[in-house]
Formats: C-alpha cells, sequence, structure tokens
C-alpha cells in the first residue's frame, strides 16, 4: 500500500506509545516484520523551545524506514512551524496526534480535546500539511464521548485539509481502554473517505488482525498493547494474512533471549539506570503467562544494575525448563 508517496511493504503498523515506542523497540519490532513505524509521541511546543528531552525522541536510525514521526499540539502556527523544521530529517510521514485520552495531554487541549473542536483541527492540518513535503496523517478516536461521536466528520474534514491517511482507534476518549473497540466506527469512515484507514483497537492475534480487515475493509491495522512484551505478533500476523498458518508463540528462551537483546540496547541507548528501571515494565509484559513470573516481577523491583538482572533473568529460565 501507500501514503501519500510512500510504498510500505505490509499494512500491520506499530502504534505510537509513549514511553514505550523508542528507538531500541521500534529496532526489534521493525526486525518482527512490522509494515510502519511510529515514534513515541511528541510535544511540538516542546521541539519549538528546544527542550533537550523532547529533541531526542526524534532519533532515528536507517534500520527503521520507512518511519513515522507523531507529533502533538493544539496551536496551528507551532505546529506549521515544527513541520517545516523537521522537513530535513530522515523520516517518511509525519502523523498528529489526535487521540491521546490521558489527562495531562487533553487538559491542555491537546490529543483526542482536539475532536472538540473540528475547526481548529481543520486549522492544524492545514498548517502542518503546508509545512512539510512530507505526507501528513493523523490519529484519532472515535470521538471525545458518547454524546459527540464524530470521526466520521474529522476524517472528512482530513482529507479536504491534506491528511494522506488516517487511523483510528474504535474507542472514545471517556472509554480509554475499557470495553471493545467499535470496529463499525472504522468501517463507517473507510466508507466516507477515499484515503487510507487504518483500523486500531483490540487486534491481539493474527485471527483478529484479520477479522478486523474483513469487517472494517481497512487499508491497515495498528498493534498497541498487544505488542507490549510481543513483538513477535507482526510476524505472526503477516505471516497468517499471506498463508492462512499460524506461527506458534515464543518459547520461553525465545523470550529470555530477546529480553537480553532488548536490555543491551536500551543499556546502550540510555545508561544503565535508567534501562534497568524501564526494562522492568517490558520484563512484566515479555513474560506475561509464563511459570512463576509473578515471583519474577517482584524481584524486579528489587533489581538496580544491569548484572544483577542479567543473573535473574538466567536462574528464572533455568527454573521454568
Amino acid at each position: 500500500m501507500k501514503i501519500g508517496n510512500i510504498d510500505i511493504a505490509n499494512p500491520v503498523f506499530l502504534a505510537p506509545m509513549a514511553g514505550i515506542t523508542d528507538l531500541p523497540y521500534r529496532t526489534l519490532v521493525k526486525e518482527m516484520g512490522c509494515g510502519l513505524l511510529y515514534t513515541e509521541m511528541i510535544s511540538a511546543k516542546g521541539l519549538y523551545y528546544s527542550n533537550d528531552n523532547t529533541s531526542r525522541l526524534l532519533d532515528i536510525s536507517e534500520k527503521e524506514q520507512p518511519i513515522t514521526v507523531q507529533i502533538f499540539g493544539s496551536h496551528p502556527q507551532i505546529m506549521g512551524e515544527i513541520a517545516h523544521r523537521l522537513n530535513s530529517m530522515d523520516f517518511q510521514i509525519l502523523d498528529i496526534n489526535m487521540g491521546c485520552p490521558t489527562h495531562k495531554i487533553v487538559k491542555n487541549g491537546d490529543g483526542s480535546a482536539l475532536m472538540k473542536n473540528p475547526k481548529l483541527v481543520e486549522k492544524i492540518i492545514k498548517s502542518v500539511v503546508g509545512g512539510t513535503t512530507k505526507p501528513v496523517t493523523i490519529k484519532i478516536r472515535k470521538g471525545w464521548d458518547e454524546n459527540s461521536i464524530n470521526a466520521k466528520e474529522i476524517a472528512i474534514i482530513a482529507e479536504e485539509a491534506g491528511a494522506k491517511a488516517i487511523a483510528i482507534h474504535g474507542r472514545t476518549r471517556e472509554e480509554f481502554y475499557s470495553g471493545m473497540a467499535d470496529w463499525d466506527i472504522i468501517k463507517e469512515v473507510k466508507e466516507q473517505i477515499t484515503i487510507p484507514v487504518i483500523g486500531n483497537g483490540d487486534v491481539d492475534s493474527p485471527e483478529k488482525a484479520k477479522e478486523m480487515f474483513e469487517h472494517t475493509g481497512c487499508d491497515a491495522i495498528m498493534i498497541g498493547r498487544a505488542a507490549q512484551g510481543n513483538p513477535w505478533i507482526f510476524k505472526r500476523i503477516n505471516h497468517y494474512l499471506k498463508t492462512g498458518e499460524i506461527i506458534p508463540s515464543p518459547s520461553p528462551e525465545e523470550i529470555i533471549s530477546l529480553i537480553f537483546r532488548h536490555l543491551e540496547m536500551l543499556v546502550e541507548y540510555k545508561g544503565e539506570k535508567v534501562a534497568i528501571r524501564e526494562m522492568r515494565k517490558h520484563i512484566a509484559w515479555y513474560t506475561r503467562g509464563l511459570k512463576n513470573s509473578t515471583l519474577l516481577r517482584r524481584e524486579l523491583n528489587k533489581i538496580e544494575a544491569r548484572n544483577q538482572l542479567v543473573l535473574l533473568l538466567e536462574e528464572y529460565l533455568i527454573s521454568i525448563k
């Protein structure tokens, strides 16, 4: 498929996730066959005022191509200016976050709060499109709440303003991640516009991926929470879509091996102290459902150094064989 002038190898994408989809994690996901990567969402204001921590979220490697940089903000001029500044960077697509439901984002009028103001949505998209040479996409939700479901309206505005694709999560902001995602709204959006539609919400297996494609007619799917601790999901979905065959889930040995690799990459990228702290959540996700994983998670919180974590994982692997 194509987004604008960008060729995408397969229609199984990684959702942007704050604190998760950093450079090391994206590298692992790409190796598993992800069709399109997204950075963590990046504050346009943070970039505008040259915040070092914000700017580091733009770290991208050649191995990740094609990749989408996702920015968020509610000031059209700043969003357009940042789009212009990023033109020289080596990424392929620029995405606007209009779906994040967290309080610290929506309280400033950003993320999914934008869905309450369609006119502002139009201004932001036009400003970003006018500032960049890259295809612009947006990510939205079903609506703010059940009384203001306006994904179709926003999608039409986005296409007319120059967006080249739209990702939609089938829940309202008020639902966060509770209940079941509404795939019907994704289907309705697909029927309203001509640009590619990326379906998001509750795809956690190869079978569910195929079901979403068939139910909604979407052009691609986006995997978020189901990819936490499970980069293999991209490989398994792609194989199933092509062959109808289910690749077995990874063995405990494969899981621990990838954890070691993820740890080394994160230590190299962020330093040992930060890497150990961040790996706690990743390891908890990697080992979900494995024998004695509750005990492992309990011990993880006591770990302060890389050599301690390596020893703990080695002992854990022996205990479950």
